[in-house]
């Protein structure tokens, strides 16, 4: 299971990547995708939506279930990955590059609050 050192987690399998202070990326981890099993539709948040840490920002649809994504900082979205709604299935083959879901911009927020690192990550996906 990759867990990438560089990122911060939630405990719901979200990954966030703190591009600058303001900007940050989100995805599903490693762990999320393998759970999920093939995911066949995502659903994606629209551009311009301010959102909360813990809000629902989206929902992924597999052969086995369908889960929401939740967002892992406070914010505005103001980049979406177009490439899933034709190929979703990048979040299994490539949860932490390809298959993104989207950007937020956190302005002065510190994001990162309340994250986990990838050590913390680890020990609980390993429980």
């Amino acid at each position: 299971m990759t867990v990438p050192s560089n990122l911060h987690y939630t405990k719901d399998h979200e990954w966030a990547d703190f591009e600058n202070p303001a900007r940050v990326r989100i995805g599903l981890t490693d762990f999320a995708q393998k759970a999920l099993g093939d995911i066949v539709f995502v659903e994606l948040p629209k551009i311009n939506t301010e959102v909360k840490s813990g809000d629902m920002i989206g929902e992924v649809e597999s052969t086995k279930s369908v889960s929401e994504i939740y967002s892992p900082a406070n914010g505005k979205v103001i980049e979406v990955n177009d490439k899933l709604s034709d190929t979703p299935e990048l979040i299994n083959t490539s949860p932490y590059t390809e298959g993104w879901v989207c950007v937020l911009d956190c302005g002065n927020s510190d994001g990162a609050d309340g994250l986990l690192s990838s050590d913390e990550y680890s020990s609980l996906i390993q429980d």
